[in-house]
């Protein structure tokens, strides 16, 4: 099948700890990520971090579910992985990069093997590229700026 993959970048004004503690806070992600529709932690790392989760995404003709392993470099990398789930293949990551006491670069990339909707996989992407990858740093953004 066709890997559908993507990534995103934009400047949130605020210091790097504040977006690492929203991205490490994933059973509130769905609050402020589009299309993501549930995240439960299954199990957590001796820190206490997210790092195996059930995800349920909006994939707007039908909800997807992966069960995903998580893993983190604080304050400046978290990925996930698929475990198991309706599609094949998933994985992405935000990678965060301090520019300065007020100002965070952050990047968001996102892989996928649609599998068996493989013969919608064009239109699926062009429908869930823009919601899925380009609007992740600006959703982290507001949701710093939210949290204050």
């Amino acid at each position: 099948m066709s890997l559908i993959s993507g990534e995103s970048s934009g400047e949130v004004p605020a210091p790097i700890a504040r977006c690492w503690s929203v991205i490490e806070d994933l059973s509130r992600a769905p609050e402020w990520q589009q299309g993501l529709s549930s995240v439960t932690v299954l199990e957590r790392d001796s820190e206490g971090r997210p790092l195996v989760c059930d995800t349920v995404i909006d994939a707007k003709f039908r909800e997807v579910r992966c069960q995903v392993r998580c893993s983190f470099e604080p304050p400046r990398r978290m990925t996930f992985e698929r475990i198991s789930g309706d599609v094949p293949e998933l994985r992405g990551s935000w990678q965060l990069e301090s520019l300065g006491p007020e100002r965070t670069r952050a990047v968001y990339a996102l892989a996928v093997d649609p599998g068996k909707v493989g013969l919608l996989a064009r239109p699926l992407e062009k429908a869930l590229r823009p919601i899925v990858v380009g609007a992740r740093p600006s959703e982290l953004a507001r949701e710093v700026a939210r949290r204050g």
